[in-house]
């Protein structure tokens, strides 16, 4: 029931949390910039190309999910609690393929084009209508809030509470030796 997760996923998952917070914090910034800052085409191409990233890292996590099964859950939790907790990873899998996949798909045009960190273009994906993808994009971040608020509550839930070594599991160097 304790059994960890491989180094492959504790690092993805550490490393999205990490991306994820980055874009709410940069998004803030340059939300808060004044119109003409030199800045603001750069700050957005940083943005652009770590949302890219992060849709890319969500792939390789849910494959790696998928390669190494669902641990299982303690016995100790209600039915409910069972269905709530694998409905917020699946919900995580969806938002960070879904944000990051719209933003590209309204704000990576023939006219607004995206060099992944200055390295390589990323094309256009074409999918329309574009309103539609901007909308998703500017609205899914908040049922990620409400799904991170969710995940965290529940870690501290096992943690405090149950007593229960699931927040081990995840955590860098838990468990060891």
């Amino acid at each position: 029931m304790t059994a960890r997760y491989s180094v492959l996923t504790i690092t993805l998952h550490w490393l999205i949390a990490l991306l994820v917070l980055f874009q709410f914090v940069s998004i803030n910034i340059l939300d808060g910039m004044a119109e003409g800052d030199p800045r603001i085409g750069t700050g957005y191409m940083l943005h652009k190309s770590v949302g890219i990233t992060i849709l890319v890292l969500t792939l390789v996590r849910i494959v790696t999910r998928l390669a190494e099964g669902f641990r299982p859950l303690p016995v100790h939790m209600a039915a409910w609690e069972r269905v709530l907790a694998r409905a917020t990873h699946i919900g995580f899998y969806v938002f960070l393929v879904l944000i990051p996949l719209s933003g590209w798909a309204f704000a990576v045009t023939d006219e607004r084009s995206l060099h992944l960190f200055g390295l390589f273009q990323i094309p256009e994906l074409g999918l329309v209508p574009r309103q539609l993808w901007h909308e998703v994009h500017e609205q899914a971040p908040a049922l990620l809030v409400i799904l991170f608020v969710l995940h965290v509550l529940g870690a501290l839930k096992h943690q405090f509470l149950d007593r229960d070594a699931i927040l081990a599991r995840m955590l860098p160097g838990a468990g060891r030796g």
